[in-house]
């Protein structure tokens, strides 16, 4: 009997097997494993709101809550209506919001500070940080006292409830309520960012994991991701390799990389059932536009995409195999994987994998699937297209993901690193407009042009010798204030 009998005959070996998998996700996503949780899909306003009120309303020693977007109308009010009842009854209510993403007064937090509440706003903008503004705080969780988290694509804020008494549906988008040890992580990622903003919580105020009890069978990693920290996108990249059945993405902003495009392209190859859902209609639809510039490629590859035909689709989800699934806040474009905070639940469990492929299913039933015809152009298979949304102020995330479109379209066009498609020629024309309207104005008025890079090249100059001069000012009071000698210099 060689060695690979043995393997094959150990009553161990299917466990050690499938542990292979979850060791590799915990090593390429840079987050634990925590087993023994218990995990519930909310779908939309409809379910995630009232659950998030709900924990609220049960809070007895506090309350930890994080969004991008906490809007000054009357979603946004009734939230921090109820977090200040509960900061007058002596609950520690602690909030942060994304200066870019809410552009409220801090007004709308006025009475919540009052009764005894710390709010936080996350990168407002500095003088000597010019592109700090890309930095955005992009996580969206609730957690309460070590008991109960919530992990969601969902911002706070009227649009997402729909509207209907016009017949406009809410945001289809998707969370998590999540019960059990790794509640524990998710407290912790709100740490991470309440440092980042300011004094950190005392240790002693989080809550321990392993004084949470088991609350179900389900393991789990919470991904909560920094600027260049790039977790995600290697665990996406990690799904798209492992991945032999399906995997199904949701993606609200899609602009994938050419590596990530590439790995699902090499999965399809392989026979596994990609798909993609994307917006039909989008809240920012220049955006959209530029994203569906990238269709081509995947369809060509023999990835199937579909577009949503409801008002806005604004999950971020995605399962493979019907067992490993991650819903949060990151969408599949270079902004969610490297520029902000994001906070994101990846799931090792076939029960929840089932779920969210019934749950996948279903959204497909309203969209369209998106194919080539005989000329080799996009087209929509059937099925009637939703109203356009009015547009209404995308986030930094966005922009820049649509910047990056633009700049692997430009550099396709010059290089001819691959084929383009008539998709991107709109996309091309409109480039190549502005450059001519910028090369006209800076032949006719040359100051149109050089006064605002001037302007610009100031800024980050006097910026930068800001930052050096704090930063020796720093060193010296690090080293008692003393110069240091000749010498000393010399050693």
């Amino acid at each position: 009997m060689n060695d690979l009998d043995t393997i094959a005959l150990s009553p161990d070996s299917d466990t050690q097997l499938r542990l292979i998998p979850e060791q590799a996700l915990a090593r390429t996503s840079g987050a634990p494993l925590i087993e023994g949780n218990a995990v519930r899909i909310l779908k939309d306003s409809t379910e995630n709101y009232p659950a998030w009120m709900d924990a609220i309303e049960r809070a007895r020693r506090f309350i930890l809550f994080e969004n991008y977007i906490i809007a000054n109308d009357e979603i946004g009010r009734q939230f921090v209506a109820i977090l200040t009842d509960k900061a007058k009854q002596g609950i520690r209510v602690r909030v942060i919001y994304d200066f870019g993403g809410s552009l409220v007064s801090s007004r709308l937090f006025a009475p919540l500070v009052a009764a005894g509440g710390e709010v936080r706003c996350f990168n407002p903008p500095r003088f000597d940080s010019p592109l700090g503004w890309l930095m955005r705080d992009h996580r969206k969780m609730v957690a309460v006292d070590g008991e109960v988290a919530f992990i969601t694509g969902l911002c706070v804020a009227r649009r997402w409830m729909g509207n209907a008494a016009r017949g406009i549906a809410p945001w289809r988008d998707t969370g998590v309520e999540v019960r059990g040890p790794a509640v524990a992580d998710i407290e912790r990622a709100f740490a991470q960012v309440w440092k980042a903003a300011g004094t950190p919580i005392p240790e002693e105020e989080l809550t321990p994991r392993d004084t949470i009890a088991i609350a179900g069978e389900v393991t789990v990693m919470v991904i909560a991701t920094e600027p260049t920290s790039a977790g995600l996108y290697r665990l996406d990249q990690f799904i798209a390799t492992v991945a032999r059945q399906t995997l199904w993405l949701t993606d609200a902003y899609y602009v994938g990389t050419p590596a990530y495009a590439e790995a699902l392209r090499a999965a399809a190859r392989d026979g596994v059932d990609v798909r993609l859902l994307v917006p039909g209609s989008s809240d920012l639809p220049i955006t959209q536009a530029i994203s569906r510039a990238g269709y081509r490629p995947l369809i060509e590859g023999g990835i199937r995409v579909f577009e949503w035909n409801g008002t806005m689709l604004h999950a971020k989800t995605a399962v493979a195999d019907g067992r490993w699934s991650r819903v949060g806040s990151s969408n599949l474009n270079l902004s969610s994987w490297l520029a902000n905070y994001e906070l994101d639940l990846a799931v090792y469990d076939e029960a929840f994998g089932r779920r969210m492929d019934e749950m996948y299913l279903a959204d497909l039933k309203q969209a369209t699937e998106i194919v080539l015809n005989q000329r080799n152009r996009v087209r929509p298979v059937g099925g009637g297209r939703a109203p356009q949304l009015n547009p209404v102020r995308g986030s930094a995330s966005r922009a820049a993901a649509g910047a990056l479109r633009i700049r692997n379209t430009v550099s396709a066009a010059l290089s001819n690193r691959r084929i383009l498609g008539p998709s991107e020629a709109g996309l091309m024309r409109n480039i190549g407009l502005i450059l001519l309207v910028l090369a006209l104005l800076g032949m006719a008025w040359p100051w149109a042009i050089a006064v605002p890079v001037g302007l610009f090249a100031g800024w980050i100059g006097v910026a930068l010798l800001l930052k050096a001069w704090n930063l020796r000012r720093a060193g010296e009071r690090q080293s008692g204030g003393a110069r240091p000698t000749g010498e000393e210099r010399r050693r």
